[in-house]
């Protein structure tokens, strides 16, 4: 089953070298685990634009959709043999030791 691992930071705790280093071995080792799927850091939610469309009228609006603490800040994506594991995966990615990481299973449209 494949899930996505989203990955929430504070933005007053910006990474340190060493958590970067971290973030590469996880990733290795998911990727030599066969479990990784896809997986990427996204830009801050300031360059964010969220779209609307209400009674056919189609608006934007720069930034995110709500004022939080913790914004996303990258995912995964994992094909793992249940949610367990994907849990298990998401307690080793390291801004789930200062932050969170949401876990989501995705559904299977096929």
């Amino acid at each position: 089953m494949k899930y996505m691992l989203l990955i929430h930071t504070d933005p007053a705790a910006p990474p340190s070298e060493s958590m970067m280093g971290e973030y590469m071995t996880f990733t290795q080792g998911i990727i030599e685990s066969g479990e990784f799927v896809a997986g990427d850091p996204v830009q801050g939610p300031e360059t964010a634009t969220t779209v609307r469309v209400r009674n056919g009228s189609t608006t934007t609006t720069d930034g995110p959709f709500a004022e939080v603490k913790e914004h996303m800040s990258g995912y995964y994506i994992v094909e793992v043999k249940d949610l367990d594991r994907a849990l298990e995966l998401a307690a080793k990615i390291p801004d789930a030791r200062t932050s969170g990481v949401e876990v989501r299973p995705i559904m299977d449209m096929g």
